[in-house]
């Protein structure tokens, strides 16, 4: 085979090539544009009947561009029910349960990562069975219990658990800790850290990634909760964003307003959508740290 049948050989197979990693590309652009496009598709929908007569809701086919547009939806939904009393309950029961949450597993995560302790692997076993048990099964128990301190129609058994830690944190904070070299711990001893300081002046401040992830979880968990706050809130003047919420999908006597539920929604949801606007990047970060082991 001549040179220049090999030359030409080759420059036909550097084209096909590049046209095969062209159509891979824009096939994945287009996969990816469309599975985008049905993601979005029910907030769009969530979006559109939110500003929309009662009357329009039930159209068939539905209207993606409601006529006329209601804004006054919003205005509406937002005063039918006490949503900014709503709301300040909701902030006052996430913040004091996102620092329970940061302090209690940051510090349990570090026990189990790096002291050595007699049964330390055995607790941290019972710890992680305990992701396995329902929620339903606990509920009466700890209803009672709570019921016993007189806790109840307080906020207090919805922020108090928190405090004691959460297993699936504990364990993704754990493995973070099993990342960071030892090093740093032998310096902070020579140094005459003990390990509360080592906790608190040297792991805490490297695990700040881990630490986002747990507080999006913890705020979007928190936030949206509505069995602990229906079980444990009684009095109106306590209850939160999520049980408002339910006062509009109507009862037997009534039909939902789906119109005003979904302005209510929306209005919902900022806070969540906002938080993992900013802390997307610290979110990723420390979803794949956790996942590596040192």
């Amino acid at each position: 085979m001549s040179d220049l049948t090999r030359a030409h050989i080759i420059k036909h197979r550097k084209i096909g090539n590049h046209l095969s990693t062209k159509l891979v590309t824009w096939f994945s652009y287009l996969t990816l544009g469309i599975g985008g496009l049905l993601i979005l598709a029910p907030f769009v929908w969530m979006i559109s009947t939110s500003l929309k007569q009662k009357s329009d809701v039930y159209i068939f086919p539905p209207e993606w561009i409601p006529s006329p547009i209601m804004w006054g939806n919003y205005a509406q939904a937002l005063t039918t029910f006490p949503f900014p009393m709503y709301t300040l309950n909701s902030m006052i029961i996430v913040v004091f349960v996102l620092i329970g949450s940061l302090l209690s597993c940051s510090f349990a995560s570090y026990g189990f990562a790096r002291l050595n302790a007699p049964g330390r692997d055995l607790i941290f076993i019972i710890l992680l069975a305990t992701m396995m048990l329902p929620a339903a099964v606990t509920m009466v128990p700890l209803y009672l219990f709570f019921n016993k301190l007189n806790w109840i129609d307080t906020f207090l058994p919805l922020i108090v658990p928190a405090w004691f830690g959460n297993a699936f944190f504990i364990f993704l904070m754990r493995q973070f800790y099993m990342g960071v070299p030892r090093d740093l711990e032998d310096s902070a001893k020579i140094d005459g850290c003990n390990a509360y300081t080592t906790w608190l002046k040297i792991m805490v401040p490297l695990t700040k990634p881990v630490l986002a992830t747990v507080a999006v979880f913890t705020f979007i968990g928190t936030w949206n909760d509505f069995m602990g706050p229906l079980i444990y809130l009684t009095n109106e003047d306590k209850r939160t964003i999520a049980l408002g919420l339910s006062y509009f999908q109507g009862s037997a006597r009534s039909a939902p307003e789906l119109h005003l539920l979904m302005a209510a929604t929306i209005y919902s949801i900022i806070p969540c959508v906002l938080l993992f606007f900013f802390a997307q990047k610290i979110f990723v970060k420390g979803i794949v740290f956790t996942g590596v082991k040192g």
